[in-house]
């Protein structure tokens, strides 16, 4: 959420701002609010000095021993209407409240201007894409025949898009959580976290995925609560109304949780295989940073997630996303697209954002600086460190053998114990 301040005393830029995501607001019933709000209180304010003049005389009056009857009476009256005025002023904080939870956070000076993906700015490049000699195979066709998916299955269990892994293939999505846990605890210093799959209102609106993004969400029926997307979610409100000491920064977060999504408006999108599934296993990483040092630390969590993929010697690209594109917490974000040959192109694997306080603020996460007194808000960033169902995926599809069978990446086979190859076991 933006600083009400700042987007009264910057009402214009903001507006340009909202307009440059391809977002829409009401900025001009924005501005009558506000200058109702302040008249409001600025009129509470004179009645609550008037009250204060007269409840002195009041109490002057009785000391005196004079009849005080009639200004008792004149301040009930003001009293009243301080309490009329009170309850305008609430219902007119709602609305603006509403209003600034509604509009996205301000793009980076550095984001490119955009409407889409197809504006996207491509940044750097690592591996080639592999070269086959024989017909290569979508992921869904390898992992249907080798036996280990069977999305038909699912769909009898659960309905459409949903996943089901068998031996060979639910172990090596068990590897590659693992093995990317592994990396960036040991080696990147996060802290693994195991946090709630389900969490309340608060906390969904803590992240920005409430109010707008409702129909993206999996609600608990009879609860005010939900199924997490992502485990951006719980692992950014571990902090919230709390205050944080600058000499803790930066926390650096990870966790491995199975994530939930309607996938409300992708209809006829990505209907088979693992790209676009209503539960998916992800590995996220979250910090807490100052706001100092947060544009580096998105720099060294963009190279965290690109470690995975070089690990695996899976071929990748990094864009930076245009304005048209951004999510609607984030200031700057990085995506990582992996090569698939069976599609062809780079598809999304991780997105790394800085939202700087957008989050913070609608959380309560404060930072409080060695020697000052006033209270900053933290900056808080998030990356896939990797969506686990798309690595997997790439890796069928780039490691694929003209037999039918698929080369487990060197970096994972002590995690399948010492297994090379994924082969048919009928063959």
């Amino acid at each position: 959420m933006l600083d009400l301040k700042y987007v009264r005393e910057n009402l214009e830029e903001v507006e340009k701002a909202v307009i440059k995501r391809s977002g829409k607001a009401d900025f001009a019933k924005f501005s009558v609010i506000e200058k109702q709000r302040r008249a409001t209180l600025q009129t509470i304010e004179t009645l609550r000095n008037k009250r204060n003049i007269a409840s002195d005389k009041i109490a002057e009056m009785k000391k005196a021993g004079q009849d005080a009857q009639s200004s008792i009476e004149e301040t009930r009256a003001v009293s009243e209407e301080i309490k009329e005025l009170e309850k305008l002023l609430s219902k007119v904080e709602g609305e603006i409240n509403d209003f600034l939870i509604s509009i996205p956070n301000i793009p980076h000076p550095d984001v490119p201007m955009g409407k889409d993906d197809q504006d996207n700015v491509f940044l750097k490049k690592h591996g080639e894409p592999p070269i086959f000699d024989f017909e290569i195979k979508s992921h869904w066709e390898i992992g249907e025949n080798l036996g280990i998916l069977d999305f038909a299955r699912a769909a009898k269990l659960a309905g459409s898009r949903f996943p089901l892994y068998f031996g060979a293939g639910a172990r090596l999505e068990r590897a590659l959580i693992s093995f990317m846990l592994d990396i960036h605890t040991n080696e990147h210093g996060y802290t693994e976290v195991l946090p709630p799959l389900i969490v309340n209102r608060k906390t969904m609106t803590g992240t920005g995925q409430l109010p707008k993004f409702e129909e993206d969400l999996f609600k608990i029926k009879g609860l005010d609560a939900y199924l997490i997307p992502t485990s951006e979610v719980p692992m950014a409100n571990v902090y919230a109304n709390e205050t944080i000491d600058e000499e803790k920064l930066p926390i650096k977060f990870t966790a491995f949780t199975p994530c939930f999504r309607s996938e409300a408006g992708s209809y006829g999108r990505d209907t088979k295989g693992l790209i676009r599934q209503h539960q998916f296993n992800k590995v996220e990483l979250v910090k807490y940073t100052s706001p100092e040092t947060s544009y580096d630390e998105l720099e060294t969590l963009l190279l965290n997630a690109e470690t995975i993929l070089k690990r695996l010697d899976l071929p990748y690209q990094v864009v930076t996303l245009c304005s048209g594109d951004l999510g609607f917490a984030a200031t700057k974000t990085y995506d990582i697209e992996v090569w698939m040959p069976g599609q062809n192109k780079y598809r999304e694997i991780s997105s790394c954002s800085n939202c700087e306080t957008f989050q913070a603020r609608r959380a309560g996460i404060r930072l409080r600086k060695k020697g000052q007194k006033k209270l900053e808000f933290v900056h808080t960033l998030n990356g896939s460190g990797l969506a686990v169902g798309r690595t997997f995926a790439a890796i069928l599809e780039n490691c694929q053998q003209q037999d039918g069978s698929v080369l487990i990446p060197e970096a994972l086979q002590s995690y399948m114990g010492g297994q090379k190859f994924i082969q048919n076991e009928d063959s």
